[in-house]
């Protein structure tokens, strides 16, 4: 199965592709903001593999949460794909791409916390809990939340009780670190996570697609948490 990985919400704009869960190329987006550059590094790196739109069986995007107009383009842009040669699409939680990093050298049933600087003082967070027998599955613990670091943790140690065995993924330990030592969790263990998204949404989208977990073009939609700014700031006259 060809899949085609597309991530333009995150930290760092990035593409991949994968042949089932083996990743064959990969590159980051060159261009702030990247999502301008999204169709222009697509086309380089599948002229780059000889490989062609018309010939992948599954498109993996990021669906959120993140950037607002990142969504916007990235879910777009698949969606016309899916829509134009009829392949299914695998939504998957940048927050669970983070997860997938630090599962690798984990052991089944271990909680991992994702946290993803949110500006305006807040994050995005997710909790997860590795399947038994299968990294690259997980259950999710509640909603995936955006709320100020501290919200977070108090939120976290209500509904984990013991948290001193949990790993918290981050890109920036900055976002997250000072309100552990605030809360009296600085026995946390930290594990800083690669920005580049997209070879991790490849492979979690393989495994949704194996466990029958797609979507088509029409039902495509994105995990926004917090409203547009136009949204926030729209009134009525």
């Amino acid at each position: 199965m060809l899949i085609l990985a597309v991530d333009s919400s995150s930290p760092s704009g990035s593409l991949a592709l994968l042949r089932d869960a083996t990743l064959l190329a990969h590159k980051i987006s060159s261009e702030e903001p990247y999502s301008a550059g999204l169709l222009r590094d697509t086309k380089e790196l599948l002229q780059g593999s000889r490989i062609s739109l018309e010939e992948i069986d599954l498109f993996a995007v990021d669906a959120g949460p993140g950037s607002f107009t990142g969504l916007r383009v990235g879910l777009t842009t698949v969606k016309g794909w899916a829509e134009v040669w009829q392949r299914p699409i695998a939504a998957v939680s940048g927050l669970e791409a983070m997860a997938l990093q630090v599962s690798r050298s984990a052991v089944p049933g271990l909680t991992i916390v994702s946290v993803l600087d949110a500006r305006r003082g807040q994050i995005f967070g997710g909790i997860f809990r590795i399947r038994s027998g299968d990294s690259a599955a997980f259950d999710r613990i509640g909603d995936e939340v955006l709320a100020t670091a501290d919200e977070f943790l108090e939120a976290l140690r209500v509904q984990s009780g013991d948290v001193s065995g949990l790993i918290i993924a981050c890109i920036s330990p900055e976002v997250i670190q000072p309100a552990l030592q605030r809360q009296g969790l600085g026995c946390c263990r930290i594990q800083v996570v690669s920005n580049e998204f997209a070879p991790f949404i490849g492979q979690l989208g393989y495994a949704k697609a194996l466990r029958g977990e797609v979507v088509d073009a029409l039902h495509l939609d994105a995990n926004y948490i917090r409203r547009s700014d136009a949204e926030m700031n729209w009134k009525v006259g």
